[in-house]
């Protein structure tokens, strides 16, 4: 019987993807979806960023591309604590 390989802790994941957007999706193994979560925080940023008056505040200004990194740190903590306990049941179950 082979052994299950421990999932990365889900605080870990949670922190890489804090520190550096899309990292927590590199150490899911679903690097494609960190990309593309990259590529629409810089572009809806941009666009906010055009959109919005010079009188704004900075996060203001980039709410698009900040709505987006927050959106991906909760995603990728979810996936992590999904995988988590998906190994602890399979543990437990024997």
């Amino acid at each position: 019987m082979s052994q299950l390989q421990r999932p990365i802790h889900p605080y870990w994941i949670l922190l890489a993807s804090i520190l550096l957007p899309g990292s927590g999706y590199v150490l899911l193994g679903l690097a494609q979806r960190g990309l593309i979560m990259q590529l629409f925080m810089v572009a809806l940023g941009w666009i906010t960023w055009h959109l919005t008056t010079p009188q704004q505040s900075l996060i203001g200004r980039l709410a698009g591309g900040l709505f987006i990194y927050s959106v991906s740190i909760m995603d990728t903590y979810k996936l992590a604590r999904l995988r988590w306990v998906a190994h602890q049941q399979k543990l437990s179950a024997g």
